[in-house]
């Protein structure tokens, strides 16, 4: 597979996992405990190829870097994602985990209580993965690599 196709896949990725949370908490307002447990457990599948893929694609790659050029109000909106996604994205696979494993344990309560967080945040990650691909990628391409 070409490398150069890693972007466009794990901006997918990310979009699905986003959509798939979204549709999982609708299914739990809603009392669809199967459907939110199936949406859940995808997103969490989307979310593991995501890392998987983003891995792969940076350690086959070193030393690639897509640089953002643009100037003005692009720029400040790029970098203002980007310092907000990356450590989010960071604290969120301990998150993740700490939620999975009461839902797991059928500890529902407790599940309920660190899945208050752990949604907006796997959310905001997810949509900021996309918006910082479409920034380089699409909007503000770039031919300049580092």
């Amino acid at each position: 597979m070409n490398l150069f196709l890693f972007p466009a896949l794990n901006a997918s990725l990310n979009a699905l996992s986003a959509l798939l949370l979204v549709v999982g908490w609708c299914c739990i307002k809603k009392k669809h405990w199967l459907a939110h447990a199936c949406c859940m457990i995808t997103a969490f599948v989307t979310s593991c190829l995501f890392l998987g893929c983003y891995l792969y694609y940076h350690f086959h790659l070193p030393g690639h870097h897509v640089a953002f050029t643009t100037a003005g109000w692009p720029r400040v909106v790029y970098f203002f994602i980007l310092f907000t996604h990356l450590p989010l994205a960071l604290i969120l696979v301990p998150l993740v985990i700490m939620t999975f494993t009461p839902a797991l344990r059928r500890r529902f309560e407790q599940h309920k209580k660190i899945a208050r967080w752990t949604l907006p945040i796997w959310l905001y990650v997810s949509v900021t993965g996309v918006l910082v691909y479409f920034m380089l990628y699409i909007w503000f391409p770039t031919t300049t690599t580092l």
